[in-house]
């Protein structure tokens, strides 16, 4: 974070919402907002504490029929460009369903998640399918998931740990699952100098990059931004990341381990190693489980010798093992200096009759 605050308002409304009666006007008092901007991700900020209803969803853009067209048309457009037509979709802060009774006209199974308990009872009383919560527990699993999709409009700037949110999100999406995330455009603020748009409500004031890149950050592929609404809005689809798909390396290491296992198992009652103690061997000693089936490991590396593979404690021992232990099995795990060590095999230990090496693609016989 950069010391010195990019902007400082003083005497400033304390929140945006729980305007004071005639009673409360000697207690409400004005605050100072400092804005400050992240010197690693660039992301600006107030450090001020989230207002006191920061869970809550209060909507009073919801009530202009401007805006009421123009999300029908945009979540119409959604559904249609990727598919959700019945799917299941979840607005993250629902406010009283404002948004979710159009997110259905589109043709969606909506569902909703809004913390105040006053909103919930009328999205219920108006047959919406909304639950009470707030996200704030890495493993919490939300009713009625997982989903197709989510949206989070014009609340994703008031929750003072943006990230967890998205992370539970992402936990509760099915694989590929969809977004659509809005928040105020501080491009446009600064482009206009809206001083004016500064308030304790946003804690955090996004652009095109640092809204994606926190966005990508938080597990998402970022599929577009645009601006939206006279520019005062960004939008942001996004899909969920899929995890990188090790099923070939997973059944390719399981092929090995077989391998291995029966190649030493024809050599049952002879003295079986290994050549080579990297980390690569290593792994492979452990990983397919050949503590029990070799009886030493050689490696030229002096420090190495004399001591003992970790998890399998198998003695390391130099070249000159294979004859003073009487070695008829070795197989060689040098990765790239594995050619090198049967050479100096060829040497060395020409007598040695049982001789392999671990490739990429499993076992090369040399001497069999």
């Amino acid at each position: 974070m950069y010391r010195k605050p990019l902007l400082q308002l003083a005497g400033m409304p304390a929140a945006a919402q729980n305007f004071p009666d005639e009673g409360g006007l000697i207690e409400d008092v004005g605050v100072d907002l400092n804005l400050f901007q992240c010197s690693g991700c660039g992301l600006v900020q107030l450090d001020s504490e989230p207002v006191d209803y920061y869970k809550d969803v209060i909507r009073a853009s919801a009530y202009s029929e401007e805006m009421r067209d123009f999300r029908l048309s945009q979540f119409k457009t959604l559904v249609e460009t990727h598919d959700l037509q019945g799917k299941k979709v979840l607005e993250l802060g629902c406010g009283q369903g404002e948004y979710l009774v159009l997110m259905a006209q589109a043709g969606v199974d909506a569902f909703g998640l809004e913390h105040r308990q006053e909103s919930v009872d009328i999205c219920r009383a108006a047959g919406l399918k909304v639950s009470q919560g707030y996200p704030d527990l890495a493993d919490m699993a939300l009713a009625h998931g997982p989903f197709d999709a989510f949206f989070i409009l014009n609340f994703f700037e008031h929750l003072p740990e943006p990230g967890l949110a998205l992370d539970i999100m992402r936990n509760n999406l099915v694989d590929e699952g969809l977004g659509l995330i809005e928040v105020p455009n501080f491009e446009a603020i600064v482009d206009k100098k809206l001083f004016s748009e500064f308030v304790n409500d946003h804690l955090f004031y996004f652009t095109r990059e640092t809204l994606t890149r926190t966005l990508e950050l938080n597990g998402f592929e970022v599929l577009s931004v645009d601006v939206i609404w006279y520019d005062y809005i960004l939008t942001a689809v996004v899909r969920k990341r899929a995890a990188i798909d090790l099923k070939d390396m997973i059944e390719y290491r399981d092929r090995i381990s077989t391998e291995l296992g029966s190649y030493l198992d024809l050599h049952v009652g002879k003295t079986r190693a290994i050549w080579g103690a990297g980390h690569q061997a290593l792994a492979v000693i452990a990983l397919a489980e050949l503590a029990g089936k070799i009886d030493l490991v050689v490696d030229s590396a002096t420090f190495k010798q004399g001591r003992f593979t970790p998890a399998t404690h198998i003695p390391i021992k130099a070249p000159s093992a294979v004859k003073t232990d009487s070695v008829e099995v070795i197989i060689v795990m040098a990765a790239a200096y594995s050619d090198e060590v049967v050479r100096i095999i060829d040497e060395q230990f020409p007598e040695l009759r049982h001789l392999a090496i671990l490739r990429d693609y499993g076992l090369e016989f040399i001497r069999e």
